[in-house]
């Protein structure tokens, strides 16, 4: 008996043995490896920007030395106006300029100043010229009564243009005017101070936006929450003043507190003053007139003028657009003579001076140069005259 217990013993010793090895290779073998806990690694997202660039300049001024520079037998083109700063209008994502004209037909005569009427061609001539929108609210929009100016409208837009500030329909008048640039809504609106004493058809109200600061602060609050951008287009101020008026600062400042973020002014045909004006931590820029981009006055002051050029960054992550840069480039109506015609054209100072010296300009001599330097820097001194501390 006691030899069957020790065999039992020992079966049972081997039993417990390999049932140990077994719970070994299973434990260092067979069992599933331990999960290292893993720690996610969060990268900040980088953020989307866009920035884009916007152009104005001064007032066009058809006086009839410059609409016959265009003429040519029974034909008319102004390529020539606005050819030696193509490059720089073209180069932006959108380009505006206010004409102080109608294109009203040939049948109305073309005449200049007072009562302005330009030939049809000047509207393509534009166009190629790199202009994207027509400011038409000035008070020379109805020097040949309603008619004309609808017909002006019309004229620009078959060329493709845009036009801002007078209307042929109520419904086009109500309509937010909005262009997309890649990304970034950029809303304008435009308004005269009045029409040279013309009335405005009692039955067309909606013709023209007038400069009346209640209508304007209401306009931009209503445009402000459907785009990133708000330029507004004022035609106002004193002719031939060198400085905006009181009144003009104070109202730029209200503008500004109800959301518009640039003013762009024209109509005194003198270069006036830039400010900017920091408005809740976010600055807005104003220039209370660009002076004349293309015109035939006597006085240097004004034959000159500015295109100025607006830079405006949107964040998409924040949805948040800042101004981001601001740049200015002086401009001379030029007279010349070519082929014993006198024409006119827009000429960028720092360029032409440059060209003076390397002698590529065949219009321009030494004794010119030194009277654009002189226009240059009077220009710069005077943008930065109400930003001088």
């Amino acid at each position: 008996m006691q030899h069957i217990f020790f065999k039992k013993k020992r079966i049972i010793l081997l039993l417990g043995s390999f049932l140990l090895v077994l719970g070994l290779i299973y434990i260092y073998y067979l069992q599933p490896p331990k999960q290292t806990p893993t720690v996610a690694v969060v990268t900040p997202k980088e953020d989307k920007k866009e920035t884009i660039s916007l152009v104005a300049t001064g007032d066009i001024l058809m006086h009839n030395t410059v609409i016959w520079s265009g003429r040519s037998g029974q034909d008319y083109n102004y390529d020539h106006l606005f050819a030696p700063v193509k490059h720089i209008i073209s180069s932006a994502d959108y380009a505006s300029v206010c004409l102080e004209s109608a294109i009203a037909g040939p049948a109305a005569g073309f005449t200049g100043y007072p009562t302005f009427n330009s030939p049809d061609q000047l509207a393509p001539s534009l166009k190629a010229s790199g202009f994207n929108l027509i400011a038409t609210a000035s008070n020379h929009c109805l020097d040949r009564g309603y008619k004309g100016a609808e017909r002006t409208i019309k004229i620009l837009q078959e060329a493709g243009l845009d036009t801002i500030g007078t209307y042929t329909s109520l419904e086009e008048s109500q309509k937010h005017f909005i262009r997309d640039i890649r990304g970034v809504k950029v809303g304008y609106l435009a308004y005269t101070y009045g029409t040279n004493g013309i009335p405005i058809p009692e039955n067309r109200p909606f013709f023209i936006r007038s400069l009346d600061k209640e209508t304007i602060v209401s306009d931009i609050v209503n445009l402000r929450p459907t785009v990133d951008v708000l330029i507004v287009i004022l035609h106002w101020g004193v002719e031939y003043s060198p400085f905006p008026t009181e009144k003009q600062r104070e109202m730029a400042k209200i503008f500004f507190e109800n959301g518009a973020d640039a003013l762009i002014g024209s109509h005194p045909h003198v270069i006036q003053p830039s400010e900017l004006m920091n408005i809740n931590g976010k600055d807005h820029f104003v220039i209370y007139s660009m002076g004349n981009s293309i015109g035939h006055q006597h006085g240097v002051e004004r034959n000159s003028g500015v295109i100025v050029r607006l830079n405006f960054t949107k964040n998409f992550n924040t949805n948040e657009t800042n101004m981001s840069k601001v740049e200015f480039y002086p401009t001379f109506s030029h007279p010349y003579y070519d082929n014993g015609k006198q024409k006119f054209r827009v000429i960028p100072i720092d360029e032409s001076l440059q060209a003076v010296e390397s002698g590529e300009d065949p219009f321009l001599t030494p004794e010119s140069a030194r009277l654009l330097k002189e226009i240059a820097q009077t220009t710069r001194e005077h943008l930065n005259d109400l930003n001088k501390p």
